[in-house]
């Protein structure tokens, strides 16, 4: 590429500097004397941040007191800190290969650490998922917003700069790639007049190019343009296993999708375990499963190949999807496009793959601005056309058995995500005809040792009220509450909670005069249960990680007996019972202690955290066995 150049699209032109100093520095200080000491930076979300000139005016604003920069983005993107005990023997020796040489913006780490001047301010509407919880200074900072109105809390904030990651294409123009979002529209909003901010950005070779006229930046609309930086690393999001639990349900999920219809779902183990299912689905290799099935039947039943195919409308582009259209499932085009989507950032399988993709199956994934993707207004007509027999698949954190959502912040209000596009989806769910919200959650997590209900007769924060209330999707199967009475979404919820949690909830709608006290639960309704899971799906074989894993084989092993000891870690009862596994077993797991670097530990600390792990290795091979 040619050495990186300063110019400007309205106002005087800047000099351009000589090749050896037109550095990214060199265009912070640029940024800095155009923008006369008052720095209001809009940052695309995830991916698309451009790190090297972020952290340059991070830098020198930083040194020069009398500056200000008062920064608004979200999910910005971190790999794992240096971790200790188990997690930091993991994740030591493959951090590297996981995650590559992602820099991590600097403004993350000084807030992290407590040292960002005062001089530098960060406010995000979306968290990376659990990270700033426990940092006081992102949690006070943090913007309750809708995705679809995080525009409008740009537009009012009024920003001076833009920066974005950008990709170069073949005819030499630029894409904004992975995310069109937000900054195709503030580009438009630039272009009449609405508002008046520079736009710099910075070139990556790794970022793929994506096509189509809302992606599309051509050079003269770029004020300042670093096109000869290191190409770092995108940032990978490592695959999760796909457990008993996200297959079950992935496969209630599959019922509820209808041939020639619309399709969102989310990134995670749930969102991979929906699409693997559909594949299946479409091979003609899921009905032996579904008549496995052993839960109460709910009445769902959509089945068969998907022959006139499916049509995404997504904010977020995920691996699932892009599978789901390699496989030739999402096909149905709208004007020309079978996949409409805001932004991505997945893993790096996934960006191979489009930067291979031919280049006539990628004029078919346009990247388009959330205010198309998350809403109707604009072009509403053709939009519901479009849009018919949509499902909307997202997953919660909790539900309440009145069917009220948790999806993004826990009981004492601390931020652990953000609502994100959860909300602008089930808004679309209630306004098309023939349209239905799928919320996904897991019935059960376990901490330190103790089980708890994920779904809970009452939470004091509701991400998505129980007016909005319609299908809910745990393991044990489909909840279709929407426009049912509270006794009879009750009853629908109470059926596929875990069996444990039944008869306390129970007693608690009852006394709420939100059940008829003769109502008992029907014996079938009373199997919910991991065993029930277990046997159900455990002769077929599904894998855990149906879409590949940067994990190689050993790593897999440990990964569930890793879960388990983070699951157990304070419950001292349980620890001891893994420890005296581990002291009586023979397998003495080789490979998996090596890897650990465990095989020869040296004093008693390391001996216990040997036979912890040994005993949680021979627990989850046993699990696998069903034994």
């Amino acid at each position: 590429m040619a050495h990186a150049s300063l110019q400007t699209r309205a106002g005087p032109i800047l000099p351009e500097p000589r090749p050896e100093t037109a550095s990214a520095d060199a265009i912070a200080e640029a940024i800095i004397e155009r923008a006369g000491g008052d720095i209001r930076l809009a940052l695309p979300l995830g991916l698309g941040k451009p790190v090297t000139l972020v952290n340059a005016l991070t830098r020198a604003v930083a040194r020069r007191p009398d500056v200000r920069l008062s920064i608004l983005t979200a999910l910005t993107l971190e790999p794992p800190e240096n971790e200790t005990g188990m997690a930091g023997r993991f994740l030591g020796p493959a951090k590297q290969r996981l995650f590559g040489d992602y820099p991590v913006p600097d403004y993350a780490t000084m807030l992290r650490d407590g040292t960002l001047p005062p001089n530098i301010e960060l406010s995000e509407f979306f968290m990376l998922a659990g990270r700033w919880l426990n940092v006081p200074a992102a949690q006070r900072r943090y913007i309750a917003a809708n995705y679809t109105h995080a525009l409008d809390v740009v537009r009012a904030w009024r920003p001076n700069l833009v920066m974005q990651l950008v990709a170069q294409g073949d005819d030499g123009a630029f894409s904004l790639s992975c995310n069109t979002d937000i900054t195709a529209d503030l580009l438009r909003d630039r272009h009449n007049g609405r508002l008046d901010f520079t736009l710099a950005a910075e070139c990556n070779a790794n970022l793929p190019a994506m096509p189509g006229p809302e992606a599309r930046l051509d050079r003269d609309q770029i004020n300042y343009l670093l096109d000869d930086p290191p190409d770092f690393d995108l940032f990978s999001v490592v695959k999760r296993p796909v457990g008993a639990v996200e297959h079950a349900i992935g496969l209630h999920v599959a019922r509820l999708i209808r041939d020639g219809g619309t399709l969102q779902i989310g990134i995670g183990a749930i969102g991979d375990a929906v699409a693997h299912t559909l594949v299946l689905r479409h091979r003609d290799q899921i009905a032996p499963i579904h008549k496995a099935m052993p839960f109460a039947p709910d009445g769902f039943a959509e089945a068969g190949s998907f022959d006139t195919g499916l049509y995404c409308v997504t904010e977020m582009l995920v691996d699932g999807i892009l599978h789901l259209f390699e496989a030739g499932i999402v096909k149905r085009e709208v004007e020309g496009a079978a996949i409409h989507a805001g932004f991505f950032v997945e893993c790096r399988d996934f960006y191979e793959r489009l930067r291979r993709l031919p280049a006539a199956d990628l004029r078919r994934i346009r990247m388009m601005p959330v205010s198309f993707t998350n809403q109707l207004y604009g072009d509403e007509a053709a939009k519901r056309h479009a849009r018919r027999d949509a499902r909307f698949v997202n997953a919660a954190m909790k539900a309440t058995l009145l069917g009220g959502v948790v999806s993004d912040a826990t009981a004492d209000g601390r931020e652990v995500s953000g609502i994100g596009g959860q909300f602008n989806f089930i808004e679309q769910a209630f306004a098309l005809e023939g349209a239905r919200a799928v919320i996904t959650l897991p019935a059960t997590r376990t901490r330190k040792g103790k089980v708890t209900s994920n779904i809970v007769w009452e939470h004091p924060h509701e991400s998505v009220p129980r007016a909005y209330r319609d299908i809910v999707v745990t393991e044990y199967g489909i909840a279709d509450l929407r426009g049912k009475r509270d006794e009879d979404v009750v009853k629908a919820m109470l059926r596929i909670v875990d069996s444990r949690f039944q008869p306390q909830l129970l007693d608690q709608a009852k006394s709420a005069g939100k059940i008829a006290d003769a109502f008992t639960l029907p014996p079938e309704w009373r199997a919910n249960t991991p065993d029930a899971v277990a046997h159900w799906l455990d002769p077929f074989d599904l894998p855990s990680f149906p879409f590949g894993s940067d994990f190689d084989a050993t790593e897999r092993r440990l990964l569930p007996a890793l879960k388990l000891l983070s699951q157990t870690q304070g419950d001292r009862r349980g620890m001891a019972r893994l420890i005296w596994q581990g002291l009586t077993t023979r397998d003495l797991s080789e490979g998996c202690m090596t890897r650990m670097g465990l095989a020869a530990p040296a004093g008693l600390r390391e001996r216990i955290e040997a036979w912890a792990l040994k005993g949680a290795l021979r627990r989850t091979a046993s699990s696998a066995r069903g034994e």
